[in-house]
């Protein structure tokens, strides 16, 4: 199976720079609004490239029609190749990356969204034994439940990818994959819009996985991810987790808690035991009831929080091959159903502080008039730009960098 991102950035890096100014639609945190489209220029180049695939394409049974139609509007964007040259390599911690993954907002509406469409995630689950709450997560972490779907023509931006050929033949497939889409109507080339990559629709498909996994849920004759009815996108992306070998009712993992002196050796992917051999080593669910086989990672320190994981972890895996994505879409789906945030805590971070002397520093900073843009605990460009007018405003060294000193000093 091709992974569904075997492209770009990452969702464990996306939805960072999505949730903190960066932009992708898969991941990005706003509830409303998106950058405009960037707008196609003119490229020899990209021209006589375009006019080489043609040749291609029809010969991998492309239709001519569809070339046409396809192209008529398309253009190269240097904006696309501008974001593929720059992806950040973003190094944030999994305390930092759940306080986005499984923000507030992010819960709140999670939540609205599961009642709202109990009945069609149910009918989902039923057809392909995905729990709702779980389908529902993987919509709030790649677009935002809808809101961020992205609005890049794909074919523009494919084209583009492919024309510049750092991964030319990757591309020039995902290309191939989206025309076959138009010549089966299932959307228009206006409507078919997506992430600067090209994925596309509530749940993030790139081309290949379109037409491999997605469905027509609705029976309209359509395989509908963009429509603002997400019925299709939702089926599309349990049909994929079912066939990734998602078992329904076991829970992707959960948070356990470690005896003191607990071998670390016994940590990591890999090293599952029974149910009954981790109970007899002293490990509990840190929220009470049983365990599950499975292997235990601690991501941080002894005494930060500990999972144990299921096979369905490595399902989500499938989807997103990052372990900050795959235990946030856990956690997320956990909190859409309504069960409580992690027990143990994460500690101080490399500022010194811990989650809740973050969030302090940014009301406090708020409150003096240096906005952060919200107290979540995650220190963002906004926090490093409120702290650095704050400090200039002090007289002080200008670092932007958040520490204890600096929290009582704004106390």
């Amino acid at each position: 199976m091709i992974s569904r991102r075997a492209f770009g950035l990452t969702a464990a890096a996306a939805l960072v720079s999505g949730c903190v100014g960066g932009g992708r639609a898969g991941g990005a945190i706003g509830a409303s609004g998106e950058a405009a489209a960037p707008r196609p220029v003119a490229n020899a180049g990209w021209d006589n490239w375009v006019a080489a695939y043609r040749t291609r394409a029809g010969g991998r049974g492309i239709q001519a029609s569809t070339l046409t139609m396809a192209f008529r509007d398309a253009g190269y964007l240097p904006d696309v190749i501008e974001r593929d040259r720059n992806q950040a390599e973003f190094r944030r911690s999994l305390e930092d990356y759940l306080g986005i993954a499984a923000s507030d907002e992010r819960i709140r509406l999670g939540r609205q969204e599961y009642g709202a469409r109990r009945a069609l995630l149910a009918q989902i689950e039923d057809r392909y034994g995905v729990e709702g709450h779980v389908v529902t997560a993987f919509w709030g972490l790649e677009s935002f439940y809808g809101t961020r779907r992205g609005n890049i023509p794909v074919i523009s931006a494919l084209s583009t990818l492919a024309y510049d050929g750092r991964r030319g033949a990757f591309f020039e497939s995902q290309l191939d994959a989206a025309l076959r889409i138009l010549q089966a109507g299932d959307v228009t080339p206006g409507r078919m819009v997506g992430s600067w990559a090209g994925a596309m629709g509530h749940t993030q498909f790139i081309p290949t996985s379109y037409l491999e996994y997605a469905v027509d849920f609705t029976g309209d004759g359509r395989r509908d991810i963009w429509s603002e009815d997400p019925a299709d996108a939702l089926a599309s992306t349990a049909n994929y987790i079912r066939r990734a070998g998602w078992q329904r009712g076991l829970p992707w993992g959960m948070e356990v808690s470690l005896p003191q002196g607990f071998d670390a050796g016994l940590l990591g992917r890999g090293r599952g035991r029974s149910a009954a051999e981790w109970g007899g080593l002293g490990v509990r669910a840190a929220g009470g009831g049983g365990l599950q086989a499975g292997s235990i990672i601690r991501p941080g320190a002894a005494g930060t929080p500990a999972f144990l994981l299921t096979q369905n972890f490595n399902v989500i895996l499938r989807y997103n091959n990052a372990e900050s994505y795959a235990i946030g879409v856990g956690h997320l789906s956990d909190r859409i159903r309504g069960e409580g945030g992690l027990r143990a805590s994460f500690g101080p971070d490399a500022t010194g502080l811990d989650k809740a002397g973050r969030q302090e520093l940014q009301r406090r900073l708020t409150a003096r008039g240096f906005d952060t843009g919200g107290a979540d605990g995650v220190l963002g460009p906004k926090s490093k730009a409120a702290i650095e007018a704050f400090q200039a405003s002090r007289g002080l060294a200008v670092s932007g960098e958040a520490s204890p000193e600096l929290l009582a000093l704004l106390r």
